[in-house]
């Protein structure tokens, strides 16, 4: 059920129908906290709160990402003349989603999102719709599983990897260890990419915390995240250089999120560097 806004109930107050894992915290319902939004559970809000607790900021780090991901698709859309989307790692909707602003400035544009979150893939299939000339698709699929998400059914519908791509990877990597080789599965999915495509990428990093703010919670992010079952990587800008092999970076570069391309948006006028928390990018391939 919705309210008026089109936004569900919080799924606190209904039983869910799937295994959702409701007990354990996850990290998209944790940053849909964090942006204010209502699809998230106990576990989540109290992990989530946890950490707010050892770094006030981190709110205000969340909606500097999420606008950053408008900007970068914006700049994908109207300057590069891209009009497929490939954004993994999706998330719990929120305003201004990818295919909102992509077809804002293309009606045509076609997106599809990729998540192995059930709320996530349930709340996508009732909330994300295109418009009539673009097309979306929800794609049951962790990042970890490139051959998977480049062989879907959902995929090779919607895009034509023979044309630019924008494959996007915000605030995402950062929940991938190195075990995992988040670099060797970027590059497999960046291989299918046509000329002209990019890369967008945002990506934790304890770089732009000051020492005395790191001594005071800043550190302890990390294993509060990974006491509720979280893996949370932060990297530094050298690391986040590394995963654009292959591709050239737009200006200005590897930057804080609230950098890249501003605005002018009063919030990140406001913000400080030490605010932001994550580097963000975009990259064009050769």
């Amino acid at each position: 059920m919705a309210d008026h806004t089109g936004r569900a109930d919080r799924p606190a107050d209904r039983q869910p129908s799937l295994n959702l894992r409701t007990d354990v915290p996850h990290s998209a319902r944790m940053y849909d906290y964090y942006l204010g939004g209502k699809d998230n559970f106990p576990a989540d809000r109290a992990a989530a709160e946890h950490v707010v607790k050892l770094l006030p900021t981190a709110p205000a780090g969340a909606r500097a990402n999420r606008r950053f991901l408008g900007r970068a698709v914006r700049f994908a859309a109207r300057e590069l003349g891209i009009r497929q989307f490939l954004d993994i790692g999706t998330g719990i909707p929120s305003a201004n989603n990818t295919h909102e602003v992509a077809q804002s400035v293309a009606p045509d544009a076609r997106v599809v999102y990729v998540d192995n979150d059930p709320i996530v893939l349930t709340h996508a299939r009732a909330l994300l719709r295109g418009t009539q000339e673009g097309r979306t698709a929800y794609l049951d699929a962790d990042f970890r599983d490139p051959e998977k998400i480049l062989a879907a059914d959902e995929t090779r519908e919607l895009l034509d990897f023979g044309k630019p791509v924008a494959l996007l990877t915000v605030a995402l990597l950062h929940f991938v260890p190195d075990s995992d080789q988040p670099g060797r599965v970027l590059a497999r999915l960046a291989s299918e990419l046509a000329p002209g495509s990019v890369l967008v990428l945002s990506h934790i990093t304890g770089d732009l915390l000051p020492q005395q703010d790191r001594a005071a919670g800043g550190d302890s992010v990390v294993p509060t995240y990974r006491s509720a079952g979280v893996q949370l990587v932060p990297r530094s800008r050298a690391q986040v250089e590394a995963f654009f092999s292959g591709f050239d970076l737009c200006e200005p570069g590897i930057v804080p999120v609230h950098e890249w391309r501003p605005d002018g948006d009063p919030e990140d006028a406001a913000l400080p560097r030490a605010h932001a928390h994550a580097y963000g990018a975009v990259g064009l391939k050769r």
